[in-house]
């Protein structure tokens, strides 16, 4: 494990960028507030990391109590990284980071990769409520757990159980949600989102 570097400055932000001031560190944090994630899997959708470079930052990540390592039970038996709760507290962090990077983000360069669940976060944000989301776009599907106070806040894939609301909408309209071009209401009415269900959350969505 690497020696812990320091900008040896007595002040909150500092010791904070101590932490994760690393590069990927907090991209790595974004994938594990997904839930628990094998290491292949966390390689996979962090495309340009190194493997040395993404053990080295896990191995911080655990020694600052930011993430632990267990093994899931039988018969899977694979480890996992997760966030602790402290680890967690870089939610907000890290939307106002996607709120404030948002008007750079721009049209898709040819060499930018993507990933559906990396617009669940900025969409989370543009959502109130309570419940399940499930979430639907041409390149994969995410689910949001809104009003979730511990545990993961999204996950990559179908809803585990029924959904509060289903969303339909394009890669598009998600980064136009994430810079502020408009908001989520408005793209409802516009008919860029497409929204599904009975329940309360889904009808609200609606303005039914």
């Amino acid at each position: 494990m690497s020696p812990r570097r320091s900008y040896d400055q007595y002040c909150s932000t500092a010791r904070a960028l101590d932490a994760v001031g690393d590069r990927w560190t907090l991209l790595i944090v974004r994938e594990l507030l997904a839930g628990p994630r094998r290491y292949t899997d966390l390689h996979a959708d962090l495309p340009g990391v190194s493997t040395d470079v993404l053990a080295s930052r896990l191995k911080d990540m655990e020694r600052d109590g930011l993430a632990t390592r267990r093994r899931l039970p039988p018969p899977s038996a694979a480890f996992v990284y997760e966030l602790t709760a402290r680890g967690r507290k870089l939610l907000p962090v890290i939307q106002a980071l996607g709120a404030w990077g948002g008007p750079a983000l721009g049209e898709r360069r040819p060499t930018d990769a993507v990933r559906a669940h990396w617009f669940a976060l900025p969409l989370l944000a543009s959502l109130e409520g309570e419940g399940l989301v499930e979430v639907h776009l041409d390149e994969g599907e995410f689910h949001l757990r809104l009003g979730a106070e511990d545990g993961p806040v999204y996950g990559e894939g179908a809803a585990p159980e029924e959904p509060d609301a289903r969303l339909s909408l394009d890669a598009g309209t998600c980064a136009a949600l994430g810079r502020g071009d408009v908001t989520l209401d408005q793209a409802v009415r516009a008919g860029r989102v497409e929204v599904s269900g009975d329940g309360t959350l889904a009808k609200a969505l609606r303005g039914d």
